[in-house]
């Protein structure tokens, strides 16, 4: 992960949100391109607040400082997924008025059947 994330060609960036000089928590972003919009997105892959401080407002503050990198670079969106079981966090993503993405299915390929098709 080290070098995926800040190796020298990295396209990922991270931001680590700290408490007195102790992290408590992280995030981790890339930019996308939507053909929709005409414009680059910014893309939350993870959001991850320490169980201790979950509730002190660590995660808001994360998405607030991506809001605004988005605002920032003129992106036209700021997106990103959750697991539908997750209610504490999809409960904070609406309290910022975020909506769900109801009409769209996320599919991906891993492992062999990446392969599979990338060998085909």
């Amino acid at each position: 992960m080290q070098d995926s994330i800040f190796g020298e060609n990295s396209t990922t960036t991270a931001v680590i949100c700290e408490k007195e000089g102790c992290p408590m928590g992280f995030s981790v972003y890339f930019f996308n391109y939507s053909t929709w919009l005409g414009k680059h997105g910014l893309y939350l892959e993870n959001l991850y607040v320490t169980h201790t401080e979950r509730g002190s407002g660590a995660g808001k503050t994360l998405l607030k400082h991506l809001a605004k990198i988005t605002v920032d670079n003129g992106c036209g969106r700021f997106e990103w997924n959750v697991l539908g079981w997750n209610e504490p966090a999809i409960n904070v993503y609406k309290s910022l008025g975020a909506k769900s993405k109801d009409e769209w299915i996320g599919y991906q390929l891993t492992g062999s059947k990446l392969t599979e098709l990338a060998e085909s």
